[in-house]
């Protein structure tokens, strides 16, 4: 059974519904109006939401809005329940991204089954990982089944290798293509006007990429470029953003997948703005292991040229080889040729912190 949170104005209506529930062994959190909803969603987060639209303080479209915008709640399934019937009320409903719609009065088998279903679409979705999977994009072609076009996009999906150091877009291009690492390592990186650069993501095998500028409708800001060869597969991007307008699953993915990008880049600028050079290094080598390691600490060893590690950096080649030196001398690191071999973890994750 699950962990509902009911959100409803009327005294009445909430203890039928919440007895229902109960008495059905799901675990029950009510709250009487929209804003004690949302904060009772952030801090003790459900399973579920079963939520009326016309409440005061905050009706029942704006708290949907407000839990969409935070990562932590933006993929739980969400009902709504209202007296009105209206077509344009259940339209915005279902454009705001309501999973269903109960109109009242209903009988308690209504209710149920809508929540029995929900919640096995929704392990369904968790269950899945379109990133850092062997399967991963077998597993995003399946949510996207429910197309009705799936079968011309799935015939233009390509399939493309590049070698290593080859352009796969340039900056300020128009993009064509949602990106998808079937094998290799990717890196993007962006150019200032006195051609310094700064690598603004890595992305490894079983990641998506490029979503970011397809979904803002906009041109490249970076370059994206193979760290060694890789097999890419490519989705034209109106195909893409036709499985975002109309399966809500992939777009929760992808706009999940944007908060965390989002996050990332704005702590490894906070990074390069306030730390010293020793940080910004170690915090540079933490993330490489993270990305490209296993969990396990054992010595983890990557093949990458100075410049790239001071691009991801954020500091001058010069510097950062002296502080390589500096944690060689240390024990921390040993290095052969452009290998770094990362041999004290846990002290190196310390300096970071």
């Amino acid at each position: 059974m699950a962990k509902v949170l009911l959100i409803e104005d009327n005294n009445e209506m909430r203890e039928n519904i919440s007895e229902i529930l109960a008495l059905s062994g799901h675990e029950v959190e009510t709250a009487e109006n929209g804003k004690i909803g949302v904060k009772k969603a952030q801090t003790n987060v459900p399973e579920i939401i079963i939520c009326d639209i016309m409440m005061p303080e905050l009706d029942g479209y704006g708290v949907l809005h407000m839990l969409n915008r935070d990562p932590s709640t933006n993929q739980i399934p969400f009902i709504f329940l209202t007296a009105k019937a209206d077509r344009s009320d259940v339209r915005k409903g279902m454009e705001l991204g309501a999973d269903d719609y109960i109109t009242k009065p209903f009988d308690d088998m209504e209710l149920l089954t809508a929540i029995d279903i929900r919640l096995k679409k929704a392990k369904l979705i968790q269950a899945s990982n379109f990133t850092q999977a062997d399967n991963g994009f077998d597993s995003f072609l399946t949510h996207v089944k429910t197309i009705d076009a799936f079968a011309q996009i799935q015939s233009a999906i390509k399939s493309k290798h590049f070698k290593k150091k080859e352009v796969i877009y340039s900056e300020n291009s128009n993009p064509n293509y949602l990106y998808f690492i079937e094998k290799g390592k990717v890196k993007t990186l962006k150019s200032n006007n006195q051609d310094k650069e700064f690598i603004t993501g890595l992305y490894n095998q079983g990641d998506f990429f490029g979503y970011v500028t397809l979904l803002e409708n906009g041109i490249y800001e970076d370059e994206a470029i193979a760290m060694e060869d890789c097999d890419l597969k490519m989705i034209y991007k109106d195909d893409f953003l036709k499985m975002i307008y109309l399966n809500r699953e992939v777009a929760n993915t992808f706009m999940k997948l944007l908060s965390k990008e989002v996050r990332d880049k704005e702590e490894r600028l906070l990074q390069i703005a306030y730390n010293s050079v020793r940080k910004k290094v170690s915090q540079s080598l933490v993330l490489l292991k993270e990305k490209y390691g296993t969990e396990e600490k054992t010595p983890f060893s990557i093949p990458i040229s100075r410049e790239d590690l001071a691009h991801i950096a954020g500091t001058a080649t010069e510097t950062l080889i002296r502080t390589l030196t500096d944690f060689k001398e240390e024990g921390i690191i040993e290095i052969k040729g452009s290998l770094i071999t990362i041999v004290n973890f846990d002290k190196l994750k310390n300096m970071r912190n």
